[in-house]
Protein backbone atom coordinates (compact mmCIF):
# COMPACT_ATOMS: atom_id res chain seq x y z
CA UNK A 1 0.00 0.00 0.00
CA UNK A 2 2.57 2.58 1.02
CA UNK A 3 6.04 3.26 -0.23
CA UNK A 4 8.77 4.95 1.82
CA UNK A 5 9.41 7.45 -0.99
CA UNK A 6 5.84 8.70 -0.55
CA UNK A 7 6.35 9.54 3.12
CA UNK A 8 5.76 13.12 4.21
CA UNK A 9 9.14 14.41 5.41
CA UNK A 10 10.51 17.75 6.68
CA UNK A 11 11.75 20.18 4.03
CA UNK A 12 15.39 19.85 5.14
CA UNK A 13 15.26 16.07 4.64
CA UNK A 14 13.66 16.56 1.22
CA UNK A 15 16.41 18.97 0.11
CA UNK A 16 19.21 16.76 1.41
CA UNK A 17 17.70 13.64 -0.18
CA UNK A 18 17.27 15.23 -3.62
CA UNK A 19 20.61 17.02 -3.54
CA UNK A 20 22.47 13.84 -2.55
CA UNK A 21 20.96 11.94 -5.49
CA UNK A 22 21.71 14.63 -8.05
CA UNK A 23 25.00 15.95 -6.69
CA UNK A 24 24.00 19.40 -7.89
CA UNK A 25 20.81 21.45 -8.02
CA UNK A 26 19.60 21.61 -11.63
CA UNK A 27 16.44 23.52 -12.54
CA UNK A 28 14.25 20.41 -12.21
CA UNK A 29 15.55 19.73 -8.68
CA UNK A 30 15.04 23.37 -7.70
CA UNK A 31 11.49 23.23 -9.06
CA UNK A 32 10.77 20.07 -7.02
CA UNK A 33 12.11 21.76 -3.89
CA UNK A 34 9.98 24.85 -4.52
CA UNK A 35 6.87 22.74 -5.18
CA UNK A 36 7.46 20.69 -2.02
CA UNK A 37 7.96 23.83 0.08
CA UNK A 38 4.70 25.26 -1.29
CA UNK A 39 2.88 22.01 -0.51
CA UNK A 40 4.20 22.02 3.08
CA UNK A 41 2.88 25.56 3.60
CA UNK A 42 -0.70 24.71 2.54
CA UNK A 43 -3.25 25.06 5.33
CA UNK A 44 -4.83 21.75 6.26
CA UNK A 45 -8.36 20.97 5.13
CA UNK A 46 -10.46 17.91 5.81
CA UNK A 47 -10.65 17.26 2.06
CA UNK A 48 -6.90 16.55 2.00
CA UNK A 49 -7.58 13.38 4.01
CA UNK A 50 -11.10 12.18 3.17
CA UNK A 51 -13.58 12.91 0.35
CA UNK A 52 -15.74 15.98 1.01
CA UNK A 53 -18.35 17.87 -1.00
CA UNK A 54 -18.03 21.49 -2.17
CA UNK A 55 -19.22 22.69 1.28
CA UNK A 56 -16.55 20.66 3.07
CA UNK A 57 -19.03 18.08 4.37
CA UNK A 58 -17.84 14.48 4.51
CA UNK A 59 -19.15 12.34 1.68
CA UNK A 60 -20.41 8.89 2.55
CA UNK A 61 -18.70 6.18 0.51
CA UNK A 62 -21.24 4.74 -1.96
CA UNK A 63 -22.24 1.10 -1.56
CA UNK A 64 -19.81 -1.29 -3.30
CA UNK A 65 -17.62 1.68 -4.26
CA UNK A 66 -14.34 -0.26 -4.22
CA UNK A 67 -15.78 -2.88 -6.59
CA UNK A 68 -17.19 -0.20 -8.88
CA UNK A 69 -13.90 1.70 -8.89
CA UNK A 70 -11.88 -1.37 -9.77
CA UNK A 71 -14.11 -2.05 -12.79
CA UNK A 72 -14.41 1.57 -13.90
CA UNK A 73 -11.17 1.62 -15.89
CA UNK A 74 -12.39 -1.37 -17.91
CA UNK A 75 -15.75 0.12 -18.88
CA UNK A 76 -16.51 1.94 -22.08
CA UNK A 77 -18.35 5.28 -22.30
CA UNK A 78 -21.67 4.93 -20.50
CA UNK A 79 -24.96 6.14 -21.88
CA UNK A 80 -26.82 8.96 -20.08
CA UNK A 81 -29.11 6.67 -18.12
CA UNK A 82 -26.20 4.63 -16.75
CA UNK A 83 -24.27 7.83 -16.03
CA UNK A 84 -27.08 9.15 -13.83
CA UNK A 85 -27.21 5.88 -11.92
CA UNK A 86 -23.49 6.17 -11.15
CA UNK A 87 -23.45 9.91 -10.42
CA UNK A 88 -22.96 9.29 -6.67
CA UNK A 89 -19.90 7.17 -7.46
CA UNK A 90 -18.46 9.80 -9.79
CA UNK A 91 -18.95 12.61 -7.25
CA UNK A 92 -17.21 10.52 -4.59
CA UNK A 93 -14.37 9.56 -6.96
CA UNK A 94 -13.81 13.21 -7.95
CA UNK A 95 -13.62 14.21 -4.26
CA UNK A 96 -11.32 11.27 -3.53
CA UNK A 97 -8.91 12.48 -6.22
CA UNK A 98 -8.56 15.81 -4.36
CA UNK A 99 -7.20 14.06 -1.25
CA UNK A 100 -3.44 14.40 -0.74
CA UNK A 101 -2.84 11.78 1.95
CA UNK A 102 -3.10 8.03 1.73
CA UNK A 103 -5.07 5.75 4.00
CA UNK A 104 -7.13 8.04 6.25
CA UNK A 105 -10.58 7.04 7.44
CA UNK A 106 -13.28 8.53 9.64
CA UNK A 107 -13.09 7.27 13.23
CA UNK A 108 -15.80 9.60 14.57
CA UNK A 109 -18.12 12.09 12.90
CA UNK A 110 -19.93 14.16 15.51
CA UNK A 111 -21.88 17.39 15.51
CA UNK A 112 -18.86 19.68 15.79
CA UNK A 113 -15.83 17.36 15.60
CA UNK A 114 -14.52 14.82 13.12
CA UNK A 115 -11.77 12.45 14.16
CA UNK A 116 -9.76 10.74 11.42
CA UNK A 117 -7.13 8.02 11.75
CA UNK A 118 -4.53 6.52 9.44
CA UNK A 119 -5.71 3.03 8.53
CA UNK A 120 -2.11 1.77 8.56
CA UNK A 121 -1.36 3.21 12.02
CA UNK A 122 -4.34 4.06 14.25
CA UNK A 123 -2.08 5.98 16.66
CA UNK A 124 -2.01 8.69 13.97
CA UNK A 125 -5.21 10.51 14.85
CA UNK A 126 -6.33 14.03 13.92
CA UNK A 127 -9.31 16.00 15.22
CA UNK A 128 -11.06 18.49 12.95
CA UNK A 129 -13.33 21.21 14.34
CA UNK A 130 -16.28 21.50 11.93
CA UNK A 131 -17.33 24.93 13.19
CA UNK A 132 -13.92 26.57 12.82
CA UNK A 133 -12.90 24.35 9.87
CA UNK A 134 -9.50 23.75 11.49
CA UNK A 135 -7.51 20.84 12.84
CA UNK A 136 -6.70 20.77 16.52
CA UNK A 137 -2.92 21.29 17.05
CA UNK A 138 -2.09 21.25 13.30
CA UNK A 139 -2.19 24.26 10.97
CA UNK A 140 -0.43 23.30 7.75
CA UNK A 141 0.96 20.21 6.02
CA UNK A 142 4.41 20.91 7.42
CA UNK A 143 3.07 20.52 10.98
CA UNK A 144 2.24 16.88 10.13
CA UNK A 145 5.93 16.05 9.66
CA UNK A 146 6.03 15.54 13.44
CA UNK A 147 4.42 12.16 12.70
CA UNK A 148 6.83 9.50 11.52
CA UNK A 149 4.41 7.89 9.15
CA UNK A 150 2.08 9.96 6.99
CA UNK A 151 2.05 9.13 3.30
CA UNK A 152 1.42 11.34 0.30
CA UNK A 153 -0.75 9.89 -2.46
CA UNK A 154 -0.25 10.19 -6.21
CA UNK A 155 -2.20 13.49 -6.37
CA UNK A 156 0.23 15.08 -3.89
CA UNK A 157 3.25 13.66 -5.70
CA UNK A 158 1.93 15.09 -8.94
CA UNK A 159 1.62 18.56 -7.31
CA UNK A 160 5.27 18.30 -6.27
CA UNK A 161 6.34 17.14 -9.72
CA UNK A 162 7.24 13.58 -8.77
CA UNK A 163 5.65 11.19 -11.20
CA UNK A 164 5.73 7.57 -10.12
Amino acid sequence: MTNASHKLIPMTDFVIEYYSHEGYADLQTLKLMNNYANLLKKELTLGMFVPVDSSGEILKEPKNYESWKSLEHNSKKRNDEESKAFEEYKIYQKAEKKCLFEGFKIAYNGYSVVRIVASYNTSIELSFNKNEKTFQNFKDIESLTSFNEIYLNSAALKKIGIHK
